[in-house]
């Protein structure tokens, strides 16, 4: 009698619109600090091509900026001119050659941008030391010592909505088949949904439709150069976890606006907009923003945050919690974390035939 093999929800397929993921694992966006001049080089196929070996559904580049003013670091992935296609082309294919989606999120870090890179301190860089000035919602430093940023203007706001969609136009013509728009951790799509950051009087701040605004126009920037068949993300930090800031309600409520202008999925993160706040780290502590969303909003979500275990992930998956799961510092630390996983959950893992002879445990 023949047994049919029940597949872990973790590791189930997921289509969305034309593009169907080989399980639910996702590698989260993480910076590299390794380019010049914002172009992808040897260290980016490498290191996004070993994820794709290692068995993610979905491996996204690190945030990828759509202005060279809009980087954290100089050293920062860029997607803001037709020469960036050319490598970020070559990150694709090898990705896609392993069986993974490949994606790529878009980004502008505002305030938080002309940093050192974390190794080299993580400090905001002087204009003398190859710095540049930064802009924001209103002209409030990250931190103290931080130069202001420079305020927005609405001509500048339209160049930045511009520059999302010209880089979008890009990102498919390197082939990526998913992108993501980050609007969280502090840079500059969150600073204007928050209040704490954002004190403009003008149709971009005060009330939560005028600061929501940039992001739906963003929004709308991309989707409308963006393939009706391939999905569009948001990530977002669900709360600020700080006294009269962007909160979990503020976030159903914008998930719902977005799901209209054609996003697929809310990727729930959380913090990153001040610095000195108390976050109560454990074990998936973001989860349950991901199940608000889902549940509240009615729109697919991802989970990320502290997950690190194979059950844990399969859970959250399998109880409803969220539609994605999406790895970090895990997968740093093993980028074979989904192949392991797949065997802790009794499923037959696959194994690059190239890595055949150790699939199984030595005896």
């Amino acid at each position: 009698m023949r047994t049919e093999t029940v597949v872990p929800p973790l590791l189930e397929r997921l289509t969305l619109r034309g593009v169907t993921l080989r399980n639910r694992i996702v590698v989260s966006p993480m910076c590299q600090y390794s380019s010049v001049d914002g172009a992808a080089n040897d260290w980016h196929v490498v290191h996004l091509g070993s994820r794709a070996v290692g068995g993610a559904g979905l491996v996204f580049t690190e945030a990828s900026a759509v202005m060279a003013a809009g980087r954290i670091s100089a050293q920062d992935l860029g997607i803001w001119k037709d020469i960036h296609v050319e490598g970020l082309a070559v990150v694709v294919r090898e990705i896609r050659s392993h069986g993974a989606v490949a994606g790529i999120q878009l980004a502008h870090a505002g305030r938080k941008a002309s940093v050192a890179r974390p190794w080299e301190g993580g400090q905001q860089r002087s204009l003398d030391e190859g710095g540049w000035p930064t802009v924001a919602p209103s002209p409030i430093p990250f931190k103290p010592g931080d130069r202001a940023p420079g305020e927005l203007t609405t001509e500048g706001i339209e160049e930045i909505v511009r520059a999302f969609g010209a880089a979008t136009a890009r990102a498919l013509s390197a082939g990526f088949e998913i992108i993501e728009i980050h609007a969280a951790h502090g840079y500059l799509l969150h600073e204007f949904l928050s209040p704490l950051s954002n004190l403009r009087t003008d149709a971009y701040g005060g009330s939560f439709e005028n600061r929501i605004r940039l992001l739906c126009e963003v929004t709308g920037a991309v989707r409308s150069a963006w393939p009706s068949h391939l999905p569009l993300f948001v990530r977002i930090s669900a709360t600020d976890w700080a006294d009269g800031g962007w909160d979990i309600e503020q976030s159903v409520e914008l998930a719902r606006r977005l799901a209209v202008l054609g996003v697929d999925v809310i990727d729930c993160s959380s913090g990153g907009l001040v610095p000195g706040v108390k976050i109560p780290l454990e074990p998936g502590y973001q989860v349950e923003f991901a199940a608000r969303i889902r549940r509240e909003a009615g729109v697919p979500s991802g989970a990320v945050g502290l997950i690190t275990e194979s059950d844990q992930a399969n859970d959250i998956i399998a109880t409803g919690r969220a539609d994605l799961v999406l790895l970090a510092r895990q997968l740093l630390r093993d980028p074979y974390w989904p192949l392991r996983a797949a065997r802790e959950l009794g499923a037959t893992p696959a194994w690059p035939v190239q890595y055949l002879r150790a699939a199984e445990p030595a005896g």
